[in-house]
C-alpha cells in the first residue's frame, strides 16, 4: 500500500470563507484569513509552519499578480518560510494539496499548509480559461472550456441517448445540499429539473444551470505526519492517496473523448496506493464544474459503466442517501468554484464529512471520501483519497 518510505499523512486543521460573488477583501488578505482559520482548527502557530503551498490561476492576469505564494506567506505571518505557488490549471488547488502532501511524507517537512485562492469577479474570465486550452491550435478557433464541455455533453447524449432531465439531476442535486452549507454561494438557491432545462442557453447543449457560477473565495488545510497528528487535533483525517494522471492535451486528439483516461488512471493509481476500490468509497466530490463532467468522472472512477453514470443521477444514487453521494456541500455547481480554491473547499467538505462536522448535510457513518480535480479539459487529473482515523 503506497511507498514504504513515506510516512503517512494526516489533515490537522481547516479554513473556509463563505463563497461569494464578489469578496471586498484584496487576494492576499482573503488567503491569510483562510489559513489562519486552518491553523487555529489544527491549534497550531504560525511559527510551526514550514511550508506553504499556495495556488491561484487566476492572479496573472486578474489582479496583474504574479509570486503569490510568497505574498501570502507574508501577509499570513510566514515570512521565511518555504512559499511556492502551485498551477495544474483548473485543478491547481488539488495540485497544491498534493505538493504539500509530499512535502510531509517525505520527512522534509513537518507542518505545511495548502492554500488556494481566487477573485474571479475582477475581471472578464471566460478568455483567461481558454488558457487551459491549447494556445495554437484550440483558442484561435474560439474554442473554451464551455465549448468544449458542451461538445462532450452532445457527443454523451447522442452515443448513449441519456435523458436530457437526468444530467439536470446532477445540478439540482448540488443546489439541494448547498441549504446546509454557511459557505456555499447558492445555499439559499434550490433548482428543478425544470429550471435547468429551461435557464440560458450558453453553448448548446449546454445551459447556465448546467455549469458552476463566477465567484470568489480561499480555503486552506493544514497537514501533518501521522505520528504527529495528536498533537494539533483529536480526529485527524488521513490522506490515503493523492495522485496525477494526464491525457492528449486536446480531446480532438483522444481515442475516445468520452472515456476520460486521465480520470481513470488517476482513480485506478489512488486506488491502488490506498488499498482500496470504488465499493469502498462512501461518498465522492466530483469536479462538477459542469453536469456532463460529473457524470463522467463516475464512470471514469468505476462507479458506473460507460454511458451509465446518468442512472445514477435518475435513481437518486448520488443524493445523501444514495450508494454513491456526490457535491456534498454543493459541489462547484452550488458552493461555488473558486478555481484555485475550489479543491481545498472539497478536501476541507472531506474532512467535515468524516469528523462528523457536516451539520444537516452530514453522511452517515462515512469511512472513505474521495475526491477528483479536473485540470483543462481533463488533460491533468489529480485524485485524492481520504480516511477517517480508525478507517
Amino acid at each position: 500500500m503506497g511507498n514504504p518510505r513515506l510516512r503517512e499523512v494526516a489533515v490537522v486543521g481547516i479554513g473556509q470563507l463563505p463563497v461569494r460573488q464578489h469578496h471586498a477583501a484584496e487576494l492576499r488578505d482573503l488567503a491569510a484569513e483562510a489559513i489562519g482559520l486552518a491553523l487555529a482548527d489544527a491549534q497550531a502557530l504560525p511559527e510551526q509552519v514550514q511550508a506553504l503551498y499556495a495556488s491561484a490561476m487566476l492572479s496573472d492576469e486578474l489582479q496583474n499578480q504574479k509570486h503569490v505564494a510568497a505574498l501570502i506567506a507574508d501577509t499570513a505571518g510566514l515570512a521565511g518560510v518555504e512559499a511556492l505557488e502551485v498551477r495544474a490549471a483548473t485543478a491547481s488547488g488539488a495540485a497544491a494539496l498534493r505538493m504539500a502532501h509530499l512535502a510531509v511524507a517525505s520527512g522534509e517537512v513537518d507542518l505545511a499548509v495548502a492554500v488556494g485562492v481566487e477573485k474571479m469577479s475582477e475581471g472578464v474570465v471566460t478568455p483567461v480559461l481558454a488558457k487551459a486550452l491549447d494556445a495554437q491550435r484550440e483558442v484561435p478557433d474560439g474554442t473554451t472550456l464551455i465549448s468544449v464541455n458542451a461538445g462532450l455533453m452532445q457527443l454523451y447524449l447522442d452515443r448513449y441517448g441519456a435523458p436530457r432531465e437526468a444530467l439536470a439531476l446532477f445540478s439540482v442535486n448540488a443546489h439541494a445540499n448547498a441549504r446546509h452549507n454557511p459557505y456555499a454561494l447558492f445555499r439559499e438557491r434550490p433548482i428543478t429539473v425544470e429550471d435547468v432545462l429551461r435557464s440560458r442557453v450558453i453553448n448548446p447543449p449546454i445551459r447556465l444551470l448546467d455549469c458552476s457560477p463566477i465567484c470568489d473565495g480561499a480555503a486552506a488545510l493544514v497537514l501533518a505526519p501521522a505520528e504527529a497528528a495528536g498533537r494539533y487535533t483529536r480526529h485527524p483525517v488521513w490522506i490515503r492517496a493523492s495522485t496525477v494522471a494526464t491525457d492528449r492535451f486536446r480531446v480532438a486528439d483522444r481515442a475516445d473523448p468520452l472515456a476520460l483516461e486521465a480520470a481513470r488512471c488517476s482513480a485506478q493509481k489512488a486506488y491502488a496506493q490506498a488499498g482500496l476500490g470504488p465499493e469502498d468509497v462512501d461518498f465522492f466530490e466530483a469536479h462538477d464544474a459542469f453536469s456532463i463532467m460529473a457524470c463522467l468522472l463516475l464512470e471514469a472512477c468505476g462507479f458506473a459503466e460507460p454511458g451509465r453514470g446518468w442512472e445514477l443521477a435518475l435513481q437518486g444514487a448520488i443524493r445523501p442517501s444514495g450508494r454513491i453521494p456526490i457535491a456534498t456541500r454543493g459541489g462547484l455547481k452550488a458552493r461555488g468554484h473558486p478555481i484555485g480554491a475550489t479543491a481545498l473547499y472539497q478536501a476541507g467538505e472531506i474532512v467535515q464529512q468524516l469528523t462528523g462536522r457536516a451539520g444537516g448535510n452530514q453522511l452517515p457513518n462515512p469511512r472513505v471520501g474521495m475526491m477528483q480535480s479536473v485540470g483543462g479539459a481533463a488533460a491533468t487529473v489529480l485524485t485524492h483519497i481520504f480516511v477517517r482515523e480508525g478507517g
